[in-house]
């Protein structure tokens, strides 16, 4: 085969029948069977109409390989993970493209107890196995049978909240024609059986490949205005909004307001620290004050990582850290193997608007106005380099405390920025945030400047 590209730096995705198809997926599931060598692995898939045929070509390049497959079905990425570190197996492949176009589709690998599987652990070796086609002959080739995850799933997201606090709330649900709302259903008459008196309000809940309502992605303001909407006309405590594979969740407050991932961070962090002060809680650099304060004043420890997934698991593996936040809304949790999930975060908020018993606006209102933020800004530029060296002169003489963690922070006091390339676009990535007591001008005035420095290179 000629050189794969839809292999990237933490899994698989690509354009579909170029990129990736069903002879490149069974040639990465006969490779990722024959590197490992796993007795058993689950695999899954979520609802883009291509999912199913990828799921199969990768499933029978695993039993090829002498691997044996418990089919989970249509899952969200976390069950793969989930059964992954939960059964007695050795991994997991779940196929998705999340929010990626119509046209795309893609793979995410993890060894036994959910470990990832990236280009600095495997993956590189997948590809050039996949590449070369040199496979081994087993004596005996893998079975598949089907496995539903869910049951056991839902018991284990229970765990994660006191059921017995829960006061009367009523969410809405935007599965966004995802994976997601087979999950919700499975909570729900959970939640009934147990009495629980959470009430779910639930649109574009149906599983469609063909994306009716535009492909689900709550990142895209223009495909918020659903939820808000709904939110405001059910009188809801909180909307709940999912991407494709539901690793990551969005939240809008009761008015209907949507709430920038960076405070949902230090929201979560406040729930475990509620339940167990001393806990270590994992930060990326972009944006921080708001997460050092809160973390400090419910008796926490903050450990900064670099972003991105990889970085962030193996830091809390190497800190016991009970949770990792990124204001991109991917949360990490110990007691899911350190992985991503999309269901745990609004079951914790939903502890903390029950501990409380306050609003989510409320929550969360002070913590935008101490500490506002600009929200992840990007710039096409054709030198990222030159660019960042630019904003380095420009503010060199008020000689701001630097920090290159992950791209380049400087820390002014008041304000402070973090700019860094992106791993796979010619872009910067710039994020602005203020202490709103001490900062002589308003956030905008810092978001114009650094702009019009970057824009004018």
């Amino acid at each position: 085969m000629t050189n794969l590209t839809c292999f990237k730096a933490y899994d698989i995705r690509g354009k579909l029948g170029t990129e990736l198809n069903e002879t490149i997926a069974y040639n990465v599931g006969r490779a990722y069977g024959q590197i490992y060598q796993p007795k058993t692995i689950v695999v899954g898939c979520d609802i883009r109409e291509s999912s199913e045929s990828l799921k199969q070509a990768t499933i029978q390049g695993l039993n090829d390989a002498g691997v044996d497959v418990l089919d989970l079905g249509m899952t969200g990425t976390e069950e793969v993970y989930f059964g992954a570190f939960h059964l007695d197996v050795q991994g997991g492949i779940e196929i998705t493209a999340s929010h990626n176009p119509m046209d795309y589709n893609g793979m995410k690998l993890v060894r036994e107890n959910a470990r990832p599987i990236s280009a600095d652990t495997g993956l590189k070796e997948i590809q050039a196995l996949a590449q070369s086609q040199e496979f081994l002959d087993v004596a005996k080739k893998g079975t598949t049978q089907s496995y539903n995850i869910v049951p056991e799933f839902v018991d284990h997201l229970l765990t994660y909240i006191d059921i017995t606090k829960i006061r009367p709330l009523k969410f809405v649900v935007n599965a966004g024609n995802g994976a997601a709302g087979h999950v919700i259903d499975a909570l729900e008459d959970k939640f009934k059986q147990l009495q629980v008196p959470v009430e779910f309000i639930k649109i574009h809940h149906e599983a469609d490949g063909t994306f009716p309502n535009g492909i689900p992605n709550p990142l895209l303001v223009e495909n918020r205005d659903s939820t808000r909407q709904a939110v405001i006309e059910h009188q809801a405590d909180m909307g709940i909004a999912w991407d494709g594979d539901f690793d990551r969740c969005f939240l809008f407050d009761e008015k209907g307001q949507f709430i920038e991932g960076y405070y949902i961070v230090g929201l979560l962090a406040q729930a475990f620290l509620l339940q167990k002060s001393g806990e270590k809680i994992v930060h990326d650099p972009r944006l921080v004050w708001n997460t050092l304060d809160i973390v400090e004043q419910n008796g926490g420890i903050t450990v900064q990582s670099k972003s991105g997934h990889a970085f962030i698991k193996e830091i809390m593996r190497e800190e016991n850290a009970v949770y990792g936040g990124e204001m991109s809304a991917h949360h990490y949790f110990r007691d899911f193997a350190y992985c991503d999930s999309g269901m745990i975060p609004w079951l914790l908020v939903t502890a903390l608007l029950s501990e409380t018993k306050q609003s989510l606006s409320t929550l969360v209102e002070n913590m935008i106005a101490k500490f506002p933020c600009s929200g992840e800004i990007n710039f096409k530029v054709t030198d990222t380099q030159v660019t960042i060296q630019k904003i380095f002169d420009f503010y060199a003489d008020q000689q701001p405390q630097i920090d290159r963690t992950d791209g380049v922070s400087l820390d002014f006091g008041a304000w402070r920025l973090n700019v860094r390339a992106s791993n796979t676009e010619p872009l910067l990535r710039l994020n602005i945030e203020i202490r709103a007591s001490e900062a002589q001008q308003p956030l905008q005035f810092y978001v114009d400047e650094v702009s019009n420095l970057i824009t004018n290179v």
